[in-house]
């Protein structure tokens, strides 16, 4: 299947394991022992860097200069203003081709585990690697799914196109686009399946958890509009791990802003970097402006001012690349979004409060309060809005509340004098697959 694997697959792979050679049919020998899975699996390389982000270059969370974007490469240039042609031609498409690397290592781990003998004292070690699969290869059919697919709509999931569906480690073979249906539930499946085999929280936080697996079922329930799903799973996260940081306690003059993880992450992964997304590109002054000015301690800790520029500080990792995390502020969003659509406005709001008093000065926040669910609903979603900015969540989230009328909105963008946009339920919110696995296998197109 994924034939431009066989140029990536390898990148970051230690020297040592001599597993990780590649071969001339197949690129990986079979691992042997539990050892080498386990090397497998940590590889960090492979699992929580470049997550696709050609989502995030296309949402409003930031605003690109004429002269950075004319600087930028093609494939960010392209997505950026929403073309219909992306890809420069027979180029490798790192948010397609990393994902399916993820997916193949996940399954080269799930189709040798069972054929290795293991003692006794192994299981727990044997049951958090296959465990760590199955997580890593849901993630990697959500991010593709969220990037090459339409939003998740009930009434048409069972026909609308998905991605391929690979589920065996041959890089040869050619799958054809599963239903949307089909996707989400296998991606359910591998989550339900890993959760009783991993830690209930992460001893590393780039290795999977129970709780990662059920702050990422509420992500997933979120995105196809099962808020009781949705905020079952949420609550299960936060039962497992609810640690919230205090930004009284934060350096904004610092970068990193957190030494190496913020205390609210479950799980740590880095999106791929494009030039539109990187230090020089600015927040969308409309975002800026919706920060409080009296208490708010988030823009400067977001944000910092270069000459009058605001750019963007604190979703850069320790390793210079936007993260792309699971966090216990974005579940407790979730949960309260849950809460409010399902008509619980104290639950909700409740959580909205226990959320932003962390951000603010110290004796200077004033609880918000809500008059209806709707309200409280609305307010929620301002809120999701500024505290997620740049994380890589935007994407879903405008897919999915594109679907609500009252939550649509138009994007637009302003370069070299040109106007141009983004309605509500556009088919450009599924990326093009990219030509060079279209060349190889040929599977139907998204229409732009």
């Amino acid at each position: 299947m994924i034939v431009i694997l066989l140029a990536t697959a390898f990148i970051g792979c230690k020297k040592q394991d001599d597993f990780l050679d590649t071969k001339p049919n197949q690129a990986l020998a079979i691992p042997k022992t539990i050892a080498d899975l386990q090397s497998l699996i940590n590889n960090e390389d492979v699992f929580n860097r470049n997550y696709p982000s050609l989502g995030e270059v296309s949402t409003d969370d930031y605003f690109n200069s004429t002269s950075l974007w004319v600087s930028s490469y093609t494939t960010g240039k392209n997505a950026y203003i929403w073309a219909k042609e992306i890809y420069p031609a027979n180029t490798n498409v790192q948010d397609w081709s990393g994902s399916y690397q993820q997916v193949y290592y996940a399954n080269i781990i799930l189709k040798t585990l069972p054929t290795i003998s293991s003692s006794a004292n192994q299981q727990l070690q044997v049951n958090t690697i296959q465990g760590s699969a199955l997580f890593f290869r849901a993630m990697a059919f959500y991010n593709l799914v969220q990037t090459f697919a339409l939003p998740y709509d009930p009434a048409s999931a069972s026909k609308d196109l998905g991605i391929p569906l690979v589920m065996e480690p041959d890089l040869t073979a050619k799958v054809g686009r599963n239903t949307i249906s089909e996707c989400y539930s296998q991606i359910i499946t591998d989550l339900n399946a890993a959760a009783p085999l991993l830690p209930a929280v992460p001893t590393v936080k780039t290795q999977p958890s129970q709780a990662a697996v059920f702050g990422l079922l509420s992500r997933i329930y979120l995105v196809m509009d099962k808020f009781n799903e949705s905020l079952t799973f949420a609550k299960n996260c936060l039962a497992l791990y609810n640690q919230l940081q205090d930004f009284n306690k934060l350096n904004p003059s610092a970068f990193p802003v957190y030494p190496k993880f913020s205390p609210e992450e479950i799980f740590h992964a880095s999106q791929l970097g494009y030039t539109n997304t990187s230090f020089q590109a600015q927040v969308d002054s409309n975002l800026y402006r919706s920060f409080s000015t009296s208490g708010d301690l988030r823009p400067s800790i977001f944000f910092y001012n270069d000459n009058g520029a605001i750019e963007f500080n604190s979703q850069y990792d320790y390793k210079n690349a936007l993260s792309a995390t699971i966090s216990v502020n974005e579940i407790l969003l979730t949960k309260a979004e849950c809460e409010a659509r399902l008509n619980d406005m104290a639950s909700a709001m409740n959580d909205l409060n226990s959320l932003l008093t962390t951000r603010w000065a110290t004796g200077k926040y004033v609880p918000l309060t809500a008059t209806s669910a709707d309200d409280a609903l609305n307010k929620i979603l301002v809120e999701r809005r500024k505290e997620l900015v740049l994380t890589g969540l935007r994407w879903s989230d405008l897919r999915r509340l594109n679907k609500e009328s009252r939550f649509a909105i138009t994007l637009y963008r302003h370069i070299n004098g040109q106007t141009y946009s983004l309605p509500p339920n556009d088919p450009r919110y599924a990326l093009p697959i990219p030509d060079t696995e279209l060349n190889f296998n040929p599977i139907p197109q998204n229409i732009r």
